[in-house]
């Protein structure tokens, strides 16, 4: 199976919508952070992503508010603008053992950073695994497309993710981001498998 190495914005367009089937847990009080690091601790593949409020000022950036961890059957939701980045959150960050995917992996580390100092262990990021299976393309929206025809929905990316509420649609929207990358990165494992075999 090769990929195609680009895909313009018509053709994404015209792709069925990706949706996440899981179960999608919100993490806003301290009291839920134990069950949602223990679930994601047992697992050792989770897709990974955060979200900031945008500001529309020039020069002026705001601190990260969102922290996505997805496993294939259910997405936590880490609002950081509601609780601490907790050690036990870095645990999972931190551990070598679990493989956390993302894309731009770099600049989600960035907003972290700014909350915390940690030492971050096990990411994968998919724009440098895409770009080893010929794949020119760096969003996660163009990358869903290539490797899954999925077509991943952008509608929220400037929503208030600092709102006292989370709507449904910021709710899927977060989780889809997390939670393909996992998928996106099976597909290209599979492919170099394909090629081996």
């Amino acid at each position: 199976m090769t990929f195609l190495p680009t895909i313009s914005n018509d053709e994404v367009a015209a792709l069925p919508t990706a949706e996440f089937a899981g179960r999608i847990v919100v993490v806003d009080d301290e009291s839920k952070i134990e069950a949602a690091c223990r679930d994601l601790s047992s697992c050792t593949v989770v897709g990974f992503d955060t979200e900031t409020r945008p500001s529309f000022k020039a020069g002026v950036t705001n601190k990260v508010s969102l922290l996505q961890l997805s496993t294939p059957e259910t997405c936590y939701l880490f609002r950081l603008n509601r609780i601490r980045l907790d050690n036990r959150i870095l645990k999972i960050l931190t551990a070598k053992r679990i493989v956390k995917v993302g894309a731009d992996v770099a600049g989600d580390m960035r907003s972290l950073h700014v909350l915390r100092s940690f030492r971050e262990q096990g990411f994968v990021d998919l724009q440098q695994l895409a770009a080893g299976s010929g794949i020119e393309e760096k969003s996660l929206r163009k990358l869903a497309a290539i490797t899954l025809g999925l077509r991943v929905s952008k509608a929220q990316r400037l929503s208030n993710w600092e709102a006292a509420t989370l709507t449904p649609q910021q709710m899927m929207y977060a989780a889809v981001d997390a939670w393909i990358c996992i998928e996106i990165l099976r597909r290209l494992e599979r492919r170099g498998d394909d090629k081996r075999g």
